[in-house]
């Protein structure tokens, strides 16, 4: 999801690469629009429902582009991506991602999914055996539990409904962190609500319906590939619980505690950069 609140993009070393943002319409069947920044071994970014790659990995993206090739899609309704016309599937993300890696000269790479992007790289994985060098999930789950079936499926309602002032103060109320959510006034709390609510991509309604629909259980077991689960401990939308449910069904998963809601890039961006970049310098040394 969109994040309601801003923070600091991370620090630019002074020889960061160029940054290239590319849409592609020509082809069919469509291909999302992508992002594509650094140089280095690849690493491939999936988004969360209602978000974006910027939306969720922008204070990110200069940091992990110093030492990889990131590519990333958005999809339908995000970014430059149109909105779709049928419900969206996990298949066709997955595809899409991975042909965007294509398209850029990627024969391998990681994979970084984000909330939806969890389920998202894992299916990824699971079609493209081979091309996956490393898995890093975070705030990832592998099926909705009733709680955030429920919570996600308020914030179907109240944006097909269009309240988008009152899902974004929903959303603020169910993705950030008790500590951080109190250290805000309410008319602190309200001005993002309203940042929140004009940035609401229109895929939103689609990619939440797929957030529902989600169940990779099968696929866990068949990740041959080295994984890192980072755990939002604070997450009131996808539980903790419900995150190491994941992290057990896969194969050797290491796990990574992150004490924040469910916007490490807007809470503790600098953290989850370097656990991410941490882990995929350790698999690279391996490898």
């Amino acid at each position: 999801m969109t994040g309601p609140l801003t923070d600091p993009p991370a620090t630019v070393p002074a020889n960061a690469p160029h940054d290239k943002d590319v849409t592609v319409t020509d082809t069919a069947p469509a291909a999302y629009a992508r992002t594509v920044r650094g140089f280095g071994p690849g690493l491939l970014l999936a988004h969360g429902a209602g978000g974006g790659i910027e939306a969720n990995y922008g204070p990110l993206l200069a940091g992990l582009a110093a030492r990889h090739t990131v590519v990333g899609v958005d999809y339908p309704g995000s970014g430059r991506t149109p909105a779709a016309t049928a419900p969206l599937g996990l298949d066709e993300l997955a595809d899409q991602l991975v042909a965007a890696a294509d398209a850029e000269g990627l024969d391998t790479f990681a994979l970084c999914g984000y909330s939806l992007g969890g389920p998202v790289a894992v299916r990824a994985a699971v079609r493209h055996p081979g091309r996956v060098t490393a898995l890093v999930l975070s705030a990832a789950f592998a099926r909705p539990d009733t709680h955030t079936d429920l919570a996600a499926a308020i914030w179907q309602q109240l944006y097909e409904s269009g309240q988008h002032l009152l899902l974004a103060q929903y959303l603020t109320h169910l993705a950030v962190s008790a500590p951080v959510l109190n250290s805000l006034t309410p008319a602190q709390v309200r001005e993002a609500a309203e940042q929140t609510a004009a940035a609401l991509p229109a895929g939103t309604g689609a990619q939440v319906d797929l957030v529902r629909r989600v169940d990779v259980r099968a696929d866990l077991g068949a990740l041959d590939v080295p994984t890192l689960v980072v755990v939002t401990t604070a997450d009131p939308l996808i539980p903790a619980a419900l995150q190491r449910e994941l992290a057990a069904a896969v194969p050797g998963a290491r796990t990574a505690e992150l004490a924040t809601g469910h916007l490490p890039f807007v809470e503790r961006p600098q953290r989850w950069l370097e656990l991410i970049t941490g882990f995929l310098g350790e698999e690279g040394h391996r490898r």
